[in-house]
């Protein structure tokens, strides 16, 4: 196993962050894990991570619908931080929407961090390949 310093999960499911937490735990070596229920509370907790020269995460797992901030809302606002790292930022969604595919691939090309599109449900093959750290 890999070992990554911090990962978070942005996910108002619990059935989802208790899914990932727990493919995460048997297939990845970390210091945290931590969650959020929204993109507007991670926002703000990664901004203030940034503020005060705090660890960014190196990997984030992404839902797209979601109250309060959604998972594009919170894309849009937290490329705009000025964060030098790439982070890698997992979109998993059990959406099959085109607009949703469209929307990765806009992202994905106005960003320098690596943002992927994965279909849910994440097994433990698919956990291994996406927290890999650029």
């Amino acid at each position: 196993m890999k070992k990554i310093s911090d990962i978070t999960i942005i996910d108002d499911d619990a059935i989802t962050v208790f899914g990932l937490r727990k493919l995460i735990s048997s297939s990845v070596e970390c210091r945290s894990v931590k969650s959020y229920d929204n993109g507007k509370i991670a926002l703000d907790a990664l901004t203030n991570f940034y503020n005060n020269n705090e660890q960014i995460p190196q990997v984030i797992f992404l839902d797209i619908n979601m109250p309060i901030m959604d998972g594009w809302e919170f894309l849009e606002a937290f490329i705009e931080l000025p964060i030098t790292n790439r982070i890698r930022i997992n979109i998993v969604t059990s959406s099959i929407d085109p607009f949703d595919q469209k929307q990765w691939e806009h992202y994905k090309s106005k960003s320098h961090h690596l943002i992927t599109f994965n279909q849910k449900p994440i097994d433990r093959n698919k956990i291994t390949e996406i927290t890999q750290v650029a």
